[in-house]
């Protein structure tokens, strides 16, 4: 099983994310962030497989949210 985590701020694109997703027997989706910052909480706490990281958020953008997943 591979656990995602969806990061995206569009309601829509995330309910499309997740259909999409979802419809792999072999995918799980874990949890979703709408943020940078609420992204890295979720990564933290339920230590996802993969992560679909959307490039502009508030706050923090994706790329930056990224980098401080990564450290």
């Amino acid at each position: 099983m591979i656990d995602v985590l969806i990061v995206e701020d569009s309601l829509v694109a995330q309910e499309y994310l997740i259909q999409i997703l979802s419809s792999d027997p072999l995918i799980r989706i874990v949890g979703t962030a709408k943020s940078g910052e609420e992204a890295i909480e979720q990564v933290k706490k339920l230590h996802p497989h993969v992560v679909t990281m959307d490039i502009e958020l508030p706050k923090m953008n994706g790329f930056e949210a990224t980098k401080a997943i990564m450290q």
